[in-house]
């Protein structure tokens, strides 16, 4: 396993260096190149790293570490922020977490899935498979097609959904019925292929954010004055805007893993 310098020794300093997941890092659930854990390892000599994402610590095991468990995903980055940061660890050791449901109340929670399931049953679309509702501790992932579906699928389901609007439409009507529950506007965002999430303001992949902060108010702890943020759902209602657009950030739209590594060869000098 590689050495690292000490965050304090970084050539780097001050400056920490963020990734979505899929489509960032990976392909669409699919898992990083050695190329890419590769370069991850030369840059992280030079500057600290760290992934922020919507998926639980789990499905970023499968992506970035190994399934077995034989490499931990959480010796790989300085920072993971799992469910954008409701799930934090740094250097390997856990960070404090919260939850939605204890934010939201069980009986407005049951409401809210109530309806999508009911309004899930009622869609016409091609096909659907299963795991329609996803529970996380930062927010619900709602699947129109289901998490179970396969890679074709999936690729089927994001074509399709970028002619007839389900995810748009759905969102749309989640924030007209649920808007005494608070959950407005800001509080949807689709990510990747299949999905949207719904979430407290705040408890976007800007959340993450708030533990940087409380680094630099601990002894002996850093304040990162440069923050990168790379990821591929930067437009307005991608998962990635609030973090991409946010003044804290320094914002990088890349169009894939490939473009990932380009961009940050050119940015940090690495071949």
């Amino acid at each position: 396993m590689a050495s690292y310098p000490p965050l304090t020794e970084r050539e780097i300093k001050n400056t920490i260096v963020l990734f979505d997941v899929d489509g960032t890092l990976t392909p669409a659930r699919l898992d990083a190149s050695p190329e890419m854990l590769n370069l991850l390892t030369r840059l992280r000599q030079k500057v600290a790293i760290g992934f922020v994402g919507g998926s639980d610590l789990v499905k970023q095991q499968e992506q970035l570490g190994d399934p077995a468990g034989g490499v931990n995903v959480t010796t790989l980055f300085d920072f993971c922020f799992s469910e954008n940061g409701l799930t934090a660890y740094k250097m390997g050791q856990q960070l404090a977490s919260d939850n939605f449901i204890k934010w939201l109340g069980e009986e407005k929670y049951k409401e809210l899935v109530k309806f999508i399931l009911h309004y899930i049953a009622d869609l016409d679309i091609p096909i659907k498979r299963g795991t329609f509702v996803e529970f996380r501790n930062g927010m619900v992932n709602v699947s129109p097609i289901g998490r179970n579906a396969s890679n074709p699928e999936r690729l089927e389901f994001e074509a399709y959904d970028k002619k007839a609007g389900v995810r748009k439409e759905f969102v749309a009507k989640l924030q007209e019925k649920f808007g005494h529950l608070g959950l407005t506007k800001n509080r949807f965002a689709i990510g990747g292929q299949i999905s949207f999430d719904v979430f407290p303001t705040g408890w976007d992949k800007t959340y993450c954010l708030k533990h940087l902060e409380n680094e630099a108010k601990k002894e002996g702890g850093i304040e990162y004055t440069t923050v990168h943020f790379f990821g591929d759902k930067t437009m307005v209602g991608g998962n990635d805007h609030e973090i991409f657009s946010d003044p804290r950030t320094v914002g990088h739209t890349v169009t894939g893993p490939e473009d990932t590594m380009a961009q940050i060869k050119e940015l940090f000098g690495l071949e």
